[in-house]
This record gives C-alpha cells, sequence and structure tokens, in this order.
C-alpha cells in the first residue's frame, strides 16, 4: 500500500438485501458521528460515517436495502447508481446467514460488475437456530472473496469484520449464460465506455431491460451508439418467448443452487418451538386476526390506559397541575409584576408554561413515549412483516399491497415519517394512494392516545362508531382512488424474518432516538401553536373566527363555538387540537355525543403542517393541495352526518 492511499480515506459501501441488519452493522462501525442527506436528485437517504480501522480512516456509506442491482425500485437505483458513478475501495455486502440463496443472486451481480468485495454472513445464531450450517471457507473459495460471520445485536464478529474490511478481493466468479445472451453482451461490451463497474455488468443490465440506465447511456456515449445498444437488445429480445431479465436470472439461480449443495446443510436439531408457531399463526389468514387482536388490545391497555390515563393524569394534574404550573404563575407574576401583557403570555389560558409545556410534556410525552415503546417492540420481534403478509389481501382492495402496512403502522407513531416511508412503494399510484390514507384515517400516536383515553370513558358503542366511520373512510377512499388514480401496482414481495426476543438496549435506544425528534420537532410546534392563540386572543380575532365558524361547527357538527379552536391549532398540529377536545372533555364541555363528532373530525381532520410539508416535498405541490382540499371537506361531511344520525 502507498503513501498516497495510506493517507486518503478508504471508502466503503454497505450494501444488502432488505432486513439483513445492515444499518445495526453501520451504527456499531461508525459510532455517534453520522451524516444523513438525500442522494443528489433523488428522496433517498444515505447515511455517511467514518470509522478507524488499523489506524486508518474508513468512510462508510448505509445504503437502502435492495434485491437486485436492475432496479425495480428509487432505492435499487439509488444504490446501482452509487457502484456506477463512484469510486469504491470496498463493497461489504451483508446478508442474512439464514437465507443465502436470496444472497448469492446478489452476490452473483456484484461479482459480475468486479468491484473489491467481501461478504458477510450476519444473523448466524438465527441460522444455527434453524439447524443450517454453512461452510465459510468452501463458500470463500468459492466466491473468490473474503468470507466472514456476524451476530450484529451482539457484537460478534465485529472485530473479524473490521479486519478483513481493508482486504477485500473481485470475485472472479462468473455465470455462464446462452450462447446467444453471451454473444450480445460481448457486442454490447464493445460499445460501452469504462467506467468503475464491468462493461460485462453493464451489458447484463441492458440486456435484462434496465431502463433506468438510459440517462447514464446518452450521458457518456453518442446517440449513435446508444441506438446500436438498444439494437442488440432488441435483436436478441425477439429470439427468445420469456423476457431476457428472466433467462438471466435464471441461469444465475442455477449457479446459485450449485454453490449451496457444495457449502449448506441442514440437520433435524433446529429449534423450532412457541415462537416459531407463533409466528405461523400471525400470518394465517383466520388465527392471524386473534394475533393482531391481542396486540391491539395490549396497544389499547400500554398506550391507552397506561400512558393516557395513568401517566397523563399524573404528569398533568399531579405534577404540572399542582406543583409545576402554580411555581411557575408566582414566579412569573413576580419577576413580571409590570406588565399583564408578559405574564399572559407565560402562564395565561395561553401561556408558553401553561398551556404550551403542560400539553407537550404532560399530555402528549406521556402517550408518544408508550407509543414508541410498543412500536419498537413490534418492529424488533418481527411481527410487522407478517401483519404485512395477513393484510395483504386487505389492502389490495385500495389499489396497495402489504408493504403499506408499515408505513401505516409507523404513521401511528408519526404521521410525517410515515409520509416520507411511503417510497418503499413500488408505483407512483401506489405512493400518491398511500399518502392520501395517512393524511386522511391514520392519526398520530399522541392523537391516537388521546382519542383512546376519551373512547374509553364513554360508552362501548362510541369506540364500535368511530372504529366505523373512519375504517371505512379510510377503506372507502382507498378503493375509489384505486379506481381513479390512474398507473399500475407492484408485486408483493416481502421477506420474513424469525419471530426474535426484542433486545432491551435495542427497544431503549430507538426509544430514546424517537423521542428525541419529537422534542426538537414536535414541541416548538406546540409552542408556535398556543403563541398564534395567544395573538389571536389578543387582537380580538378569536370571537370572530367563532362567529365565522359557528354554521359550520355549531349548527353542522353540534359543537360548542370554542371547539373552534381547536380545529384552528389542529392545523398545526392534530395531536395538538386533539389534546383541546380533551382539555374540553375532561371539563365536562362536551357530551358524549360531541366528543364522538369531535372525535371523528379531528381524526380525519387535514394532517398537520409539518405533515402537509412533506406531502409538497415527496409528492408535489398540486399532489398536496389536491390531498388537501379533498380532506377538509370530507372530515366535515363524515362527522356533520354522524351528528346527524345520533341526534334523529
Amino acid at each position: 500500500m502507498d503513501r498516497e492511499s495510506e493517507e486518503r480515506s478508504f471508502k466503503v459501501v454497505l450494501l444488502g438485501n432488505p432486513n439483513v441488519g445492515k444499518s445495526v452493522l453501520f451504527g456499531f462501525l461508525t459510532g455517534r458521528y453520522v451524516s444523513v442527506s438525500n442522494y443528489p436528485g433523488t428522496t433517498v437517504e444515505i447515511s455517511h460515517g467514518q470509522a478507524s480501522v488499523d489506524g486508518r480512516k474508513v468512510d462508510l456509506m448505509d445504503t437502502p436495502g435492495i434485491n437486485s442491482l436492475v432496479p425495480m425500485s428509487e432505492d435499487e437505483r439509488v444504490t446501482r447508481d452509487i457502484l456506477l458513478q463512484e469510486k469504491i475501495d470496498a463493497v461489504v455486502q451483508v446478508a442474512d446467514a439464514k437465507n443465502l440463496r436470496r444472497a448469492l443472486l446478489l452476490t452473483l451481480q456484484l461479482a459480475e460488475m468486479g468491484v473489491p468485495l467481501l461478504l458477510d454472513l450476519n444473523m448466524e445464531d438465527e441460522m444455527e437456530m434453524r439447524g443450517v450450517t454453512i461452510d465459510k471457507e468452501r463458500l470463500s473459495s468459492f466466491l473468490g472473496i473474503p468470507v466472514v460471520g456476524t451476530v450484529a445485536i451482539r457484537k460478534k464478529g465485529l472485530r473479524e469484520l473490521k479486519r478483513r474490511m481493508l482486504s477485500p478481493a473481485p470475485s472472479p466468479l462468473a455465470p455462464s449464460y446462452s450462447a446467444p445472451i453471451e454473444s450480445a453482451a460481448r457486442e454490447i461490451e464493445t460499445l460501452l465506455s469504462t467506467s468503475p463497474v464491468s462493461k460485462r455488468s453493464i451489458a447484463l443490465m441492458v440486456l435484462s431491460g434496465d431502463q433506468t440506465l438510459g440517462g447514464w447511456l446518452h450521458k457518456n456515449h453518442s446517440s449513435d451508439t446508444v441506438e446500436k445498444i438498444e439494437t442488440s437488445r432488441r435483436k436478441l429480445a425477439e429470439r427468445f418467448l420469456e423476457p431476457l431479465a428472466y433467462l438471466i436470472n435464471k441461469q444465475r439461480l442455477a449457479k446459485v443452487e450449485e454453490i449451496l449443495r457444495d457449502v449448506m446443510a441442514r440437520n433435524s436439531n433446529g429449534k423450532q418451538g412457541v415462537a416459531e408457531r407463533l409466528g405461523r399463526l400471525s400470518m394465517h389468514p383466520f388465527w392471524g386476526i386473534f394475533v393482531l387482536a391481542g396486540v391491539l388490545i395490549a396497544l389499547y391497555e400500554f398506550v391507552g390506559n397506561f400512558g393516557a390515563q395513568t401517566l397523563v393524569g399524573w404528569l398533568e394534574k399531579d405534577l404540572f397541575g399542582s406543583l409545576i404550573n402554580p411555581f411557575a404563575e408566582r414566579v412569573v407574576s413576580k419577576l413580571l409584576f409590570f406588565s399583564p401583557f408578559l405574564q399572559d403570555l407565560f402562564v395565561g389560558p395561553y401561556g408558553m408554561i401553561t398551556m404550551a409545556l403542560t400539553y407537550a410534556l404532560a399530555i402528549i410525552l406521556p402517550i408518544v413515549t408508550t407509543f414508541f415503546l410498543f412500536f419498537s417492540l413490534m418492529e424488533d420481534s418481527g411481527y410487522l412483516p407478517r401483519l404485512a403478509v395477513m393484510l395483504n389481501r386487505v389492502f389490495r382492495f385500495m389499489g396497495l399491497n402489504g408493504k403499506a402496512v408499515v408505513p401505516m403502522v409507523l404513521g401511528l407513531g408519526c404521521d410525517t415519517m410515515a409520509t416520507m416511508s411511503a417510497r418503499i412503494m413500488e408505483t407512483k399510484k401506489e405512493r400518491i394512494i398511500l399518502t392520501l390514507l395517512l393524511a386522511l384515517g391514520v392519526p398520530c400516536s399522541a392523537q391516537l392516545g388521546i382519542i383512546l383515553g376519551m373512547l374509553g370513558s364513554l360508552p362501548a358503542w362510541a369506540t364500535w362508531i368511530w372504529l366505523a366511520v373512519v375504517g371505512g373512510s379510510t377503506f372507502l377512499v382507498g378503493f375509489l382512488s384505486s379506481l381513479i388514480l390512474p398507473g399500475e401496482r407492484s408485486d408483493f414481495l416481502v421477506e420474513i424474518p424469525p419471530i426474535r426476543m426484542p433486545t432491551f438496549l435495542n427497544i431503549v435506544s430507538k426509544t430514546m432516538a424517537r423521542l428525541e425528534w419529537y422534542l426538537k420537532e414536535v414541541v416548538p410546534l406546540f409552542i408556535l401553536g398556543t403563541l398564534c392563540l395567544f395573538v389571536l386572543d389578543k387582537i380580538g380575532a378569536l370571537p370572530k373566527i367563532r362567529d365565522f365558524a359557528n354554521p359550520l361547527v355549531v349548527k353542522i357538527l353540534g359543537l360548542p363555538p370554542e371547539a373552534t379552536e381547536a380545529f384552528l391549532i389542529g392545523f398545526l398540529r392534530r395531536d395538538y387540537g386533539a389534546t383541546h377536545f380533551f382539555q374540553m372533555y375532561s371539563q365536562g364541555r362536551l357530551t358524549p355525543t360531541q366528543t364522538l363528532v369531535s372525535l371523528i373530525v379531528i381524526t380525519l381532520f387535514v394532517p398537520c403542517l409539518a405533515n402537509m410539508l412533506m406531502i409538497i416535498k415527496e409528492r408535489g405541490a398540486k399532489t398536496a393541495v389536491a390531498i388537501i382540499g379533498f380532506i377538509y371537506p370530507f372530515a366535515f361531511l363524515a362527522g356533520g352526518v354522524v351528528n346527524w344520525v345520533l341526534r334523529r
């Protein structure tokens, strides 16, 4: 290694299928010094970090999980482009050791690219539990690259991974294809310019029908050359009945099977216990409903009762109501005795302490904390992919597939983050439908906790009506959207991990990271919302807004005029609006019918300001305006119909 190469940083890309533990490895290798940014020209986020390996500075890049380097999604295109356009010193492919077949299909494509490669068989403990053994030395000999084994969550094997990271090797393995494909590939190779990956791999991508390569081809080749390349591909495609991509992957799979027969063995001593049986039940079309019902009951008890009732009651009444707020009022009145205006700003009816911080910390914080804990448990246990399988048929009626369950569940934590995660849907139509449904019918954790707390003290019929209206509206809008919006929907493919016992440190770290986000991003919006109400109150605008909204809020929804304030601040934060209704209900200013109507409208109400900005960023201003323009009247129409029916 020369002096120049020793001084410059060593660039490593982590790459692999979804759900193989790449991000866990990336976190352990880089520690705290991580930055996240969108890949240029896309909305795909790439994590960058640094590590020190044997005194050498290493720049690490964590790419999105992919299944192929012939892109079917924006995530796969970005990962392919990184390899195609950037000089990489090492590619560390992280694989699920118990699903080696899927991983090796990706390994063969990387081998064809000629990139310096290291294969990490992660989750070796789960592989062993299934009675599977892999001869890593023989696999390394077959592939011609270093192969290591790790258990990322236990930091097992990380030392060897770091040591071998600096000595990757291009794999000499080159699957052979039928004579016509080989001939066409060689013909295209002669037309291609040089790049960080082999010409053969690019030729095979072209033959596989990779339309996303068009930009790169036109940028680096003349129009005549691009036309010759396309002519070669078209002539070959005309010789076969099946698509070329299918034929190429079929021959890659044959090579994978050959390798597996030689390096992998199974025995009958795999541990199959209660967890595996529960995993199968959770995906069953019938029994899975009971598992889901149990999960929802646990969610209701933990978030709705313990979080929204017990913790909120202690923080709001005992801590803030009896100690913090009275103390703040005494201190502020003494320090700001010269200005009643400033006193009201901090401890008045719309005060920064008595309203903003009380709402944000005493009412919302315990609810989001309990939800984030519960969500992390579901995430780490392996239940979410099983829920996706079970609900796939339901989502198909709405123009989606089972993948949508992850953003939907994430939306119960925060619709803003969930809207961003809608990128996992592969077609534009699916992403628009999912964004609309998230904005319409998926309450965030804080709002859901408040709703569950209020429904818990209402008659049982109120809960069933709320579920029927919100669920029915979401299903109906999704179904109609799938018929109206143009475009196609994608196939449903998902990796099913084993049911795992969640690890305590993982749960805590994920929950703390999400709470940090809440405190940084959401609490300031609570303060902003309170400040808006304070200003509107001081300039006398609130009474005028109430009068203007009376025909809608009072006559159609049957709510008191003060409910206008909840809808007003609900635009800044839906959970903030729900909290205002919670306060009104606690003080006896809402009847059970009014409470139910308010909960329906605020659930179906326009998304919060942060979510609206995310919709604009992800889907564009035109789509965002259309979504908002639909949700506003629909929410009030649904609440008006329920009010009319219940008062008949």
